[in-house]
C-alpha cells in the first residue's frame, strides 16, 4: 500500500479517500432507507383507509338500493349492508348500521348509515370514527 499523500487522505484500495468520511455511506443509507420506509408505510396505510371507506360507501349504497325493492324492508337493507361489509372487510366494521327514511334533494329516500372504525394502524383504529351513508329513492 502506498503511503498517504497527505495527513488527511489515505488509500482505500487504489482510490484515495478521507478518513473522516469512512462509513458515511452506511449512515446515509440507514437514514434515507428509514425515511423511505416510513413514507412507503404511510402510503400503504392511506390506501387501506381509502379502500375501507370506499367499501363501506358501496355496501351502504347497495344495502339502500336492496331495501327499496318492492318486496324488501329497511331491515333487509341493514342485513344486506352488514353481509357485504362482513364479506369484504371484517364483521367488526358492520356492527353499527342504521336505516332511516330521509329527504335527499327533495326525493324520499332510504338512508343506510354505517359507523365503523377508522383504520389507523392496519385495520385497528378508534371505533365509530368513520361514518358513511348510502341513499336510494323509495318508489311510490
Amino acid at each position: 500500500m502506498p503511503p498517504p499523500i497527505s495527513g488527511v487522505e489515505e488509500f482505500c484500495g487504489s482510490v484515495p479517500c478521507r478518513c473522516e468520511e469512512r462509513g458515511s455511506a452506511v449512515v446515509d443509507f440507514a437514514l434515507v432507507g428509514g425515511l423511505l420506509t416510513v413514507f412507503f408505510l404511510a402510503i400503504i396505510q392511506l390506501t387501506l383507509v381509502l379502500h375501507v371507506r370506499n367499501t363501506l360507501i358501496d355496501a351502504a349504497s347497495s344495502g339502500a338500493r336492496y331495501g327499496t325493492l318492492a318486496d324488501r324492508t329497511p331491515v333487509d337493507a341493514r342485513e344486506r349492508a352488514a353481509k357485504l361489509i362482513g364479506t369484504a372487510l371484517n364483521e367488526e366494521f358492520s356492527r353499527d348500521i342504521s336505516t332511516s327514511e330521509a329527504s335527499f334533494q327533495g326525493v324520499r329516500t332510504l338512508e343506510v348509515t354505517v359507523r365503523a372504525p377508522l383504520p389507523v394502524i392496519g385495520l385497528i383504529g378508534p371505533a365509530a370514527a368513520l361514518e358513511v351513508k348510502g341513499h336510494a329513492a323509495v318508489p311510490g
